[in-house]
């Protein structure tokens, strides 16, 4: 399996996702549901506060990622869904919070007007790509 992370040079680069991911090969491809900051009676975690949902859902994926034999660096796309674009900005680029793996696979961030729960925040849902022969 070969993988090509690109930033095209006459694009901006941005700082939190890469542009492009080509993929070829013999792969296992992995797609990871939109998770939510919910418990294991699918209620909310921790209502009202965007970084506290957000390290849980990322603590979430970091599992399932690990479930299906692939880790952060495999991912080749995610989709963030938030109930308000500028509160989420406010975590999100707090220099303080862990990173996942490079911490930039292509991205769409998309506000929303309601998730599954009104408690919700945030969700995430993640493509990843495995070699299957690791």
């Amino acid at each position: 399996m070969e993988r090509h992370d690109i930033d095209p040079p006459d694009i901006f680069r941005h700082p939190a996702f890469k542009r492009v991911v080509t993929v070829q090969g013999d792969m296992k491809l992995v797609f990871i549901a939109g998770q939510t900051a919910s418990d294991e009676n699918y209620d909310c975690v921790a209502p009202g506060n965007y970084r506290a949902q957000y390290l849980h859902v990322m603590n979430s994926l970091d599992i399932q990622l690990k479930a299906a034999g692939a880790t952060w660096d495999d991912v080749v796309f995610r989709r963030m869904f938030v109930l308000d674009v500028d509160e989420f900005a406010k975590i999100y680029w707090d220099k303080t919070l862990p990173t996942y793996g490079d911490g930039r696979p292509p991205s769409t961030l998309i506000g929303v007007t309601r998730l599954s729960k009104p408690e919700f925040l945030v969700e995430i849902d993640l493509m990843a790509i495995v070699d299957p022969s690791k």
